[in-house]
């Protein structure tokens, strides 16, 4: 009882923080006399939500992105992390090869990607999946070869199968290392969606960024970027729900 009454205390203190934000922000813009078109107040901001830009829809649109785009960077990163522990010599050759492709800037891949997919969200889904999928690569990889070794000689003694290792002994080992890399990938995988839809993209919250920018429509711009961070938190609190089950402790990130 007492650890969820300071889980509670926490969470509220979490709260009174964004709101107290919120408030300095309403201060300054009132104090300071600043044009909306320069810094709208949290006010003009919400009311931008009422209209035309089809908010539900670019929401989704991004949301999809985001969350296609992290998917996959979880299965290959896990995934890959496993073949290159199992084998020595597909590591030796490709891992390389893969930190050297995760260096190039994925703006300038942009263009080539309109060339290869053309407009949407394919596109955009592939330069996140691309930008957050090192991170957990790496620290999956780490994850499974901190295993202790003494360990993993007494079960191949008693011919456990390599499945099973993975499955009994290395995978719930690795879990801290796995979701460290993940909540890393959250605020990466949310950046490359929307580099995606600066780029080649025609729906979208960052395509409706660079419309409204146009017509110096600030109050749209932060509204986007308000929902743009609702989904990356709650892609974040997802990641620290699963941490939470499937570890057995509260989170103590946020």
């Amino acid at each position: 009882m007492n650890d969820i009454s300071k889980q509670a205390q926490r969470y509220a203190l979490i709260i009174l923080v964004h709101l107290g934000v919120v408030i300095i922000w309403q201060l300054w813009i009132q104090m300071g006399d600043i044009p909306d078109y320069v810094m709208p107040s949290p006010g003009a901001t919400l009311l931008s939500l009422g209209e035309e830009y089809g908010w539900v829809h670019n929401t989704y649109v991004t949301a999809m992105e985001v969350f296609g785009g992290y998917f996959l960077a979880v299965i290959a990163g896990v995934g890959l992390a496993l073949i290159f522990t199992w084998f020595k010599v597909i590591e030796t050759l490709f891992k390389p090869l893969m930190i050297s492709l995760n260096m190039i800037p994925k703006v300038a891949l942009g263009p080539l990607f309109i060339v290869w997919l053309s407009y949407g969200v394919g596109p955009n889904i592939i330069i996140s999946f691309s930008i957050c999928f090192l991170p957990i690569l790496l620290t999956m990889e780490r994850g499974l070869r901190e295993t202790d070794p003494d360990l993993l000689d007494l079960v191949r003694v008693l011919r456990a199968s390599r499945w099973q290792i993975f499955t009994k002994i290395q995978l719930p080992g690795s879990l801290p290392y796995l979701f460290s890399g993940m909540k890393v990938a959250v605020v990466l995988a949310v950046a490359g969606a929307i580099v995606g839809e600066f780029i080649a993209s025609e729906e979208g919250l960052g395509y409706l960024m660079l419309q409204v920018q146009v017509t110096l429509d600030t109050a749209a711009m932060f509204m986007a970027v308000l929902l743009i961070t609702a989904i990356g938190v709650f892609l974040y609190g997802l990641v620290l729900l699963l941490e939470y089950l499937f570890i057995g402790h509260a989170p103590k990130e946020i």
